[in-house]
């Protein structure tokens, strides 16, 4: 048997003494199985942080797969730079070795004709990064991120309210399309007064589309867009983004879109009316902004 075949029935050793340690005693099972019974327990002692490390494993595999998917002309420099973008800070030799684990590699392109899509309308940046709000409906960021079942993608679009950082509206969907980002702009505007309202999003075409301009126009929404290809122009909702995926979506595998809609409705609840935030001064944003109206 080779080193690490060795290596691999070693570990699978200290894991059966582990789950039979309680009904059969660990004097017998170390002799049985050869273990040292110093090293047994440093190995006990190291597991947590071995856990820790496989699950941060498995969610960058996870969001790896997930680029992949949408963008497979990438290759590991460009797979460093997304993941980078959806906040896992990883070194790229250690993408290089994970792609080649999952056999990942890029697909090389053809030329491609210039898109003849051009965006209907362009905003100024009206935020420049400028991400503190005085009121509610003052500054508000939108997006929209992939969720993956295990064997397709749901598209979640969500609007943020920079004053408290709470979420006041968002819509899932099998397609990521204008109809999304519509449907997502009409609770929002039906539950509040949002005229003069700073509404922020990249240049994607849903969000550059003459439909969403009439929708915010209508409502007395003034549009804001980021400039290409600069994420950081809209960087809280990201950020949002971020702890929906490592704090519930990644603990909790959802295998269909009916489990990924539960979670992000709990997710969304939790954060609104549970989740305290230093800038908020230890509130929920909820709490703080009714807080702050009585």
């Amino acid at each position: 048997m080779s080193s690490k075949g060795e290596a691999l029935s070693q570990r699978e050793n200290y894991h059966i003494v582990d789950e039979l340690r309680s009904s059969h005693g660990i004097t017998r099972l170390l002799s049985i199985t050869g273990i040292p019974r110093s090293s047994y327990y440093k190995w006990r002692a190291t597991q947590p942080q071995r856990d820790a490390r496989e699950s941060h494993d498995r969610e960058i595999k996870e969001q790896m797969m997930a680029i992949h998917f949408a963008n497979p002309e990438f290759g590991y420099p460009r797979m460093t730079t997304a993941l980078w973008e959806a906040g896992l800070n990883v070194n790229h030799k250690k993408v290089w070795r994970i792609m080649r684990e999952l056999s990942i590699q890029s697909v090389i392109r053809k030329k491609r004709k210039k898109s003849s899509y051009t965006p209907s309308v362009i905003y100024p940046n009206r935020l420049k990064r400028k991400f503190h709000a005085t009121a509610p409906q003052q500054k508000l960021v939108t997006d929209i991120t992939y969720i993956s079942d295990g064997s397709a993608f749901v598209y979640l679009s969500v609007i943020q309210d920079l004053f408290n950082n709470e979420i006041v509206a968002w819509q899932l969907s099998k397609r990521n399309d204008i109809q999304l980002v519509l449907d997502k702009v009409d609770p929002w505007t039906q539950k509040r007064d949002v005229s003069e309202a700073v509404l922020h999003s990249d240049q994607g075409f849903q969000y550059t589309s003459q439909a969403y301009n009439s929708r915010l126009e209508a409502f007395g929404v003034k549009g804001s867009h980021s400039r290409k290809a600069t994420c950081l122009d809209n960087a809280c909702i990201e950020s949002f983004f971020s702890h929906l995926k490592t704090e519930k979506l990644y603990l909790n595998q959802c295998n269909s879109e009916a489990e990924i809609r539960q979670a992000v409705e709990d997710y969304v609840y939790n954060y609104n009316y549970r989740r305290f935030q230093a800038k908020l001064k230890q509130r929920a944003p909820i709490e703080y902004r009714c807080a702050l109206a009585a």
